[in-house]
């Protein structure tokens, strides 16, 4: 990737999402594959018994029931006590964690934006889905300077302040990005699981650059279970890695610069680790690239595969519509 200056950066709630795709989340809801325990009642079905609205089933009436679910017209049917039992609704416990390092803060292009800015509209999408649905969200921000977090929040009146957070967030580290490469997505999602408690559904948004022989396995082992081996939580785990168009198809760079040519003689220096190298980019070259990307990208889904990590990749100019009301639909992010 070529960076090509700093992102325009969102300023306000508006500038995260239009009015009318707000309206449109409000028929969505996070989903999960699993049955967690709840802190409180939500608008989530769980397989616990409860004494919600929504009839289950019933059982034989053992002393000390609550004598106001005895099925009286069952009673006088069977002659035997049974009680009703109903589905319990409970809350569901949402963490993100957004990238903003140094590698997620190009410009973006005339079709798309930055991949800081894609991270941050889609972050706040869910996180307007998850609290507009009575669940339990925390937020996280991986900055050059370490993790910004915002601990657990429930309920709509805190849609502004999660957009507060996701904004001022990457802000302030705007100046300090260039001089300080800071801790890799690794680093980060370490450190993002250890500030976790309990179970429930884990996303991380992030190109997943980091020059990390393994690349970023080490800090995706984190993300699927607590901090450590000892960790007694465990989550449903998304890794949406996202990624401009100049990435995945790096002969578009040279229209997206004005029609140069992206082949010559070059200096090209690295954004996370200020190492710069002198080198002749040939055609030849662009196609090594692009295979070593393959298969980067094709290691990373493997490697989260076998953790059982749903893997997505998104690119910068692909519309939020397109993104949360089919692509993270399929994949059982959100319902």
């Amino acid at each position: 990737m070529l960076i090509r200056g700093e992102p325009d950066l969102p300023r306000s709630m508006e500038d995260l999402l239009p009015a009318r795709l707000l309206a449109q989340l409000d028929r969505l809801d996070m989903g999960s594959s699993r049955v967690f325990a709840g802190k409180l009642v939500g608008e989530r079905r769980s397989k616990r018994r409860g004494r919600s609205v929504e009839f289950d089933d019933f059982r034989d009436y053992t002393p000390g029931d609550d004598p106001r679910f005895i099925d009286w017209n069952a009673l006088a049917r069977l002659d035997r006590l049974v009680v009703k039992l109903f589905l319990e609704e409970q809350d569901l416990a949402v963490h993100l964690l957004v990238d903003a390092s140094a590698s997620m803060r190009d410009s973006g292009g005339a079709d798309a934006p930055s991949k800081v800015v894609f991270a941050q509209r889609l972050a706040f999408a869910l996180s307007y889905i998850a609290l507009s649905k009575q669940n339990r969200l925390s937020l996280s921000v991986l900055t050059p300077g370490g993790v910004a977090s915002l601990g657990e929040m429930r309920g709509r009146r805190n849609i502004q302040r999660a957009a507060r957070f996701l904004i001022d967030s990457v802000r302030e580290e705007r100046t300090d990005a260039r001089a300080s490469a800071g801790i890799d997505i690794n680093d980060g999602l370490r450190e993002f699981a250890r500030r976790r408690s309990g179970s429930g559904v884990s996303v991380v948004l992030s190109d997943l650059l980091t020059p990390a022989p393994g690349g970023p396995s080490e800090g995706l082992r984190y993300l699927a279970a607590g901090h450590g081996e000892a960790s007694s939580g465990s989550f449903d785990a998304f890794a949406i890695q996202i990624m401009s168009p100049s990435e995945l198809e790096p002969e578009r760079e040279a229209q997206a610069s004005g029609g140069g040519s992206l082949t010559g003689d070059l200096r090209l220096v690295d954004v996370e680790s200020g190492a710069g190298v002198e080198t002749s980019v040939t055609a030849a070259l662009i196609r090594k690239y692009r295979e070593n990307l393959e298969r980067y990208l094709g290691d990373i889904s493997s490697f989260c595969a076998s953790r059982r990590i749903a893997h997505v990749l998104m690119r910068t100019d692909a519309s939020l519509e397109e993104a949360l009301l089919r692509t993270l639909r399929q994949r059982g992010l959100i319902r």
